[in-house]
């Protein structure tokens, strides 16, 4: 009897042994990839144009990573992600733009769809800028394979603010956020220096250091002592995010971070957006 059992014991770790070598055979695994080349046109010393905005601007293909499991190559849907950024960042600008496409092995964009990215990149326009692209591929969110860098030379972007830019070539802030609370909007009234914005370009205003008062509202004027046109949030008063946000003409009371303190604010009239730095 005491031989029976030990001969059954055997031959049940026999079978489970069996099943377990059956379910290591089965089991999909990744095995790895080959890094997508990226290759473009020569597009270097360009203008966009946007009176071609429509036009393809430029072409770009990559190759497939040939993703390998051990049953053979991936038919799965392998995700790429193209990146863009200025030549010199090595893709950590937190201004990076990112373009994903699924299960293709090309992307074209329009002479306003490459405006576009250098726009959200906060590229200023009518200048002359270099750019890098690379793409990276990858499978059910794993394995990212990065592909070659491609750099264009002296790319100019045309002027296609989100916002329209004042006319006055002028910004100012105003509301109990800041130190001379709000306007009283009497026409010549005296303007506190440091709230005057500094146009940097024709898209980009900035005051470098300013105390807010925290929690409190504000709005930005292009002209001073006047309301008759207004930039501020594009959701209710108060509801915008208060480190940085998209802005609209006529919009609502914008929101003070929490913390009063001093910060630098800026305002892109190319990307329509607004930020602020604690200083």
């Amino acid at each position: 009897m005491r031989q029976y059992n030990s001969l059954l014991v055997t031959l049940l770790l026999l079978v489970f042994g069996v099943v377990g070598c059956k379910k290591d055979e089965n089991r999909v695994v990744l095995l790895g990839g080959t890094a997508p080349q990226l290759t473009a046109p020569a597009f270097s010393n360009r203008a966009l144009l946007s009176d071609s905005k429509n036009d393809v601007a430029i072409k770009l293909t990559w190759t497939n990573p040939n993703y390998i499991f051990n049953t053979g190559v991936s038919s799965q849907n392998v995700a790429y992600a193209l990146e863009f950024d200025t030549t010199g960042a090595n893709f950590t600008n937190p201004a990076k733009q990112t373009i994903s496409v699924s299960n293709d092995l090309s992307r074209s964009f329009t002479q306003a769809e490459l405006n576009g990215v250098l726009g959200k990149m906060g590229l200023e326009a009518l200048k002359p800028h270099n750019i890098e692209v690379r793409v990276i591929s990858s499978i059910n969110n794993t394995v990212p394979l990065t592909s070659n860098v491609v750099k264009f030379a002296s790319i100019t972007p045309y002027e296609d603010f989100a916002v329209p830019a004042p006319s006055t070539n002028a910004l100012y802030i105003t509301g109990a956020a800041t130190p001379a609370s709000w306007q009283a909007g009497v026409a010549g009234e005296t303007v506190p220096a440091n709230q005057r914005f500094i146009q940097k370009s024709r898209s980009l205003f900035e005051i470098p250091r300013l105390f807010l008062n925290g929690g409190q509202s504000y709005l930005l004027l292009p002209q001073y002592g006047s309301w008759a046109v207004k930039y501020g949030g594009v959701r209710g008063n108060n509801e915008n995010n208060v480190m940085e946000d998209d802005f609209k003409v006529g919009g609502s009371d914008l929101k003070a971070p929490p913390e009063s303190g001093n910060y630098k604010i800026e305002v892109n009239f190319q990307t329509g957006r607004f930020k602020l730095t604690k200083l």
